[in-house]
């Protein structure tokens, strides 16, 4: 019965998506239903939310319209945003405005000196923060607590953003998605100090009108390391790959982090050619003194995962790969998107540049790994959840059957990605990288 709902379902947002009625739809029913299913968790996740407190949220909106929509999760923003002046004033430092407004590094350094006591809330949280912290925080260091409290509160700012931001196809959308990163950026410079490490704020120019964006997080005096390049896929940002990592901040690694091309920022589609860009970055961190050129390896989440399997076969440079939650030929096929929120579907045709379904699927072909996976010879590690219901779990399958040397790891009772169990496969990915990549220096 449950496999029968399930198809019904599929099919029923599909026929929305088809005929373009899924807005008329959310008004009546809520947007919650035509969302993807990791959407409340990977937000809970990263901000620490009550998942409670986030359902109710949900609910609450029924609009995907770019206003209402970026309204409706601003409120909550804003809400925070109140919590955390608040505490940053009995603290006596800037405000959230003021320091999104800052044209300088002072206020920055102001806020990481004021916040420092708290770090831990921000660099220990992990990739399933827990809704407590501050409570338990608050427990223990009383005299900290608005640290804590004004900490809390900005990454929840940055998270209530990222909700306005999503997908980030839509005006309003991008201006809160530049609202969401710039916090993020100061919050991750600011208490680098405070963490032992340093957070570059990476530009790579490609060409005159795009160009990369990235974080390079590394251990303070870091030289000639192990060094792991990170990307997300089709509407994950900087802030929500970082977050989780800084708890592997002492592993002896320096990790750059950067979103897929055809996304947010970017200006020009996703392609064949965009593996172009991972090279550039791939030659960005060859010269840098904290990497070592013969030992980097690359991280794909999602759409991402499809790059870093793709760059596996064709960027000689990298000496080990992990795929998580990988989209390949099955998900591309025009029967791929059964199912899939009409939210996704367009998104994908703005970032791929298509003008049209059909477009879209042609675009999507020419994106086939069917000739690349015999190619790799690295190391590849494949990872998802063994009920993938964003794209088939068959492709991260494929992808382990005909790459020479990999393995795969589902795990039962988990969606795209495995994000409930994001702890475990971080883990598993961080043990990877360091045997592999140890194994490259011999």
């Amino acid at each position: 019965m449950a496999s029968t709902t399930s198809r019904a379902r599929r099919l029923f947002v599909s026929t929305l998506a088809l005929t373009g009625t899924t807005e008329r739809a959310a008004n009546r029913f809520g947007t919650a239903p035509f969302l993807p299913a990791l959407f409340a968790d990977r937000l809970t996740h990263l901000g620490g939310i009550d998942p409670a407190v986030f359902s109710a949220q949900l609910a609450a909106c029924n609009s995907f319209d770019d206003n209402r929509w970026t309204t409706h999760w601003e409120t909550f923003a804003d809400e925070h945003t109140a919590t955390a002046d608040a505490a940053l004033a009995v603290l006596g430092g800037p405000s959230t405005r003021e320091l999104l407004d800052s044209t300088t590094d002072v206020e920055v350094r102001k806020l990481g000196e004021l916040l420092a006591p708290a770090v831990e809330i921000l660099a220990d949280r992990g990739p399933i923060a827990p809704p407590d912290a501050v409570d338990r925080f608050c427990a223990l260091h009383p005299e900290d607590c608005d640290a804590a409290v004004a900490l809390d509160a900005l990454i929840k700012v940055v998270v209530y953003e990222f909700a306005a931001s999503w997908p980030g196809w839509s005006p309003r959308r991008l201006q809160a998605y530049e609202t969401s990163h710039r916090l993020c950026e100061i919050l991750l410079t600011a208490l680098a100090p405070a963490m032992g490490i340093t957070v570059e704020a990476v530009r790579i120019p490609r060409g005159s009108a795009d160009e990369v964006r990235g974080y390079l997080i590394s251990p303070e005096g870091a030289e000639q390391l192990p060094t792991v390049l990170i990307t997300n896929g089709l509407e994950g940002t900087l802030g929500e790959l970082t977050l989780p990592l800084l708890q592997h901040r002492a592993e002896g690694m320096t990790y750059f982090v950067m979103e897929m091309p055809g996304t947010f920022h970017y200006r020009q589609p996703l392609t064949p050619e965009s593996e172009r860009v991972y090279s550039a970055v791939v030659d960005f961190l060859t010269a840098d003194h904290r990497v070592d050129a013969q030992r980097i390896g690359m991280l794909g989440v999602s759409f991402g995962a499809y790059w870093s399997t793709r760059m596996a076969a064709v960027e000689p440079r990298l000496r080990a790969a992990v795929a998580n939650g990988a989209l390949a030929d099955r998900t591309f096929a025009p029967t791929g998107s059964i199912g899939v929120p009409e939210i996704i579907v367009s998104t994908i045709r703005r970032t791929v540049g298509a003008t049209s379904v059909p477009d879209m699927v042609g675009k999507l072909s020419a994106l086939s790994l069917r000739d690349h996976l015999r190619r790799i010879e690295i190391p590849l590690l494949v990872v998802n959840g063994a009920d993938d219901s964003l794209c088939r779990v068959e492709d991260s399958i494929d992808i382990a059957t005909y790459a020479p040397n990999a393995q795969l790891v589902l795990y039962a009772d988990d969606d795209h990605c495995a994000m409930k169990h994001e702890p475990e496969w971080l883990d598993l990915c961080i043990r990877f990288f360091r045997t592999h990549l140890a194994a490259a220096q011999n």
